[in-house]
């Protein structure tokens, strides 16, 4: 069951990855045109290569129309992407001033609660994802510059926040396992050192 759900894990980082990097050089690209078009717009750059200038800018040299509307749907999903890595391998930041003077059976309980509020509140967010693409699908709502519909990002928003959210229940359940049967279902914090 582990490995199932490590390797959906670790799948859905390859995902939230190939977003970023995706999301990364189309930045770097409307960046890039940007400047282009600034420079092919000037009076120095106008006069000193005229044609070249006015081949760049009847070739549409310039930013990535709707990159921002494009970098907020796909940054909130590659969160979403790995959550459910983070989370199944412990790679979240703790600060751990108090616990490390708490027993081992009351840092186990508290791992037991924060384990199982996340899983909670990772199915409330899937959830409110959930609401809020089918309430922007209904309303035909569209971004401003791409007209693309909303509820696509919300989408795939949700799908990872779906992943996560099963990621979540199942380490729950196997800290409430751990709790009921003393014995160690999953191995503790495998993260890095804070």
């Amino acid at each position: 069951m582990h490995s199932f759900f490590l390797t959906l894990s670790k799948l859905m980082a390859w995902l939230g990855g190939a977003m970023l990097t995706a999301l990364i050089l189309m930045v770097c690209l409307s960046v890039l045109g940007r400047e282009v078009n600034g420079i092919a717009h000037t009076d120095w750059f106008v006069a000193v290569a005229p044609g070249l200038s006015r081949w760049l800018l009847d070739l549409g040299v310039g930013p990535v129309n709707g990159d921002f509307e494009l970098v907020e749907s796909g940054i909130a999903f590659s969160i979403f992407a790995f959550l459910p890595l983070c989370h199944l391998t412990g790679g979240h930041a703790t600060v751990d001033v108090f616990t490390n003077y708490m027993s081992e059976r009351v840092n186990k309980a508290l791992r037991l609660v924060t384990d199982m509020t996340f899983a909670g509140v990772m199915v409330l967010i899937a959830w409110q994802l959930w609401l809020g693409m089918v309430s922007k699908r209904s309303s035909g709502q569209t971004t401003f510059l791409l007209e693309m519909p909303v509820w696509w990002a919300y989408a795939l928003s949700m799908t990872g926040a779906v992943v996560s959210a099963v990621v979540a229940c199942y380490i729950a359940a196997a800290r409430l396992r751990e709790a009921t049967s003393g014995r160690v279902v999953l191995t503790s914090d495998l993260g890095a050192d804070h």
